[in-house]
């Protein structure tokens, strides 16, 4: 059966199988490596890369670095495995493993993106960054980026939309002080001023995603769904029903912790007179 291509199947786009081949995988000296100028991660975690680096000091690099060759500059230059790539400096390492592969400046974006997205290692932020770049600079639809990255449309639209936020709010997600859910809470407040307000209230009061969706919903001027009346039990549904049945009018019994009370309706004089006769045990002559 045909294998199926392109970016869409991520690193299998460049990997066969996504697995490391065992030929192809060269040594290039790790000072000829040049990092990823379109790499939508911005941060990493030195303590993680400590970790990385004495693991490869022992064990060295397991899998093999994506490169292509910039004749330009005759260098290398990362498209997945920029960790590994710094890790393995860190440790000292004069060479690492390497796949050179022909990509363009799109592929870069994309590969790059892929690779951090199936790995789960992209702030929120840092991926509708990586989004907007794909869409603006290569012009492409969210639909086709939805298939490239292997996440939903409605994902893609959703992560976009974190940029529209002011500066203030931005700067507390990526220093994790607020999760996306917050931040997409935000987004249906109508102007900057007002985002920024009920940032300052999350803050301060430290609130979750439920509440600050609620205190979005006041600020906004929405008025808070009413609480669902309680339903009767059971066994009070079936003594309204018999006593209905009985007097021929709406009963409704409202039992409490200690006692209650037994509502009868009725809607005119004559039906007032054949409840009390009824009641009371009047008899007609």
């Amino acid at each position: 059966m045909t294998r199926k291509t392109g970016l869409g199947r991520g690193l299998d786009a460049l990997i066969p199988g996504g697995e490391p081949p065992s030929t192809g995988v060269i040594e290039i000296p790790v000072n000829l490596i040049t990092p990823n100028p379109r790499q939508p991660r911005s941060r990493f975690d030195a303590e993680e890369l400590s970790e990385l680096a004495d693991s490869i000091k022992e064990h060295g690099v397991l899998q093999p670095i994506i490169v292509s060759f910039d004749e330009h500059d005759s260098q290398y230059v990362l498209i997945a495995g920029e960790r590994r790539w710094m890790a393995a400096r860190q440790a000292g390492l004069e060479s690492i493993p390497a796949i050179v592969r022909e990509v363009n400046d799109q592929q870069r974006v994309e590969l790059a993106l892929i690779e951090n997205v199936q790995r789960s290692d992209l702030s929120p932020l840092e991926a509708a960054e990586a989004y907007h770049q794909l869409s603006e600079e290569f012009a492409l639809s969210h639909d086709q980026i939805s298939t490239r990255v292997g996440k939903s449309r409605t994902t893609i639209t959703n992560t976009l939309r974190l940029l529209k936020l002011p500066i203030d709010v931005k700067t507390a997600l990526a220093e994790d002080r607020i999760s996306e859910g917050h931040a997409r809470a935000l987004l249906s407040l109508n102007n900057p001023q007002a985002q920024t307000a009920a940032l300052q209230t999350i803050l301060a009061k430290d609130l979750t995603v439920r509440q600050t969706e609620q205190l979005v919903r006041k600020l906004s001027g929405e008025k808070p769904a009413p609480v669902p009346k309680p339903t009767a039990a059971p066994e009070i549904l079936s003594l309204e029903e018999q006593l209905r049945s009985r007097l021929g009018t709406k009963v409704k019994v409202n039992p409490r912790k200690k006692g209650g009370s037994i509502v009868i309706h009725y809607f005119s004089t004559e039906e007032l007179n054949s409840l009390l006769d009824l009641l009371l045990g009047n008899s007609q002559d």
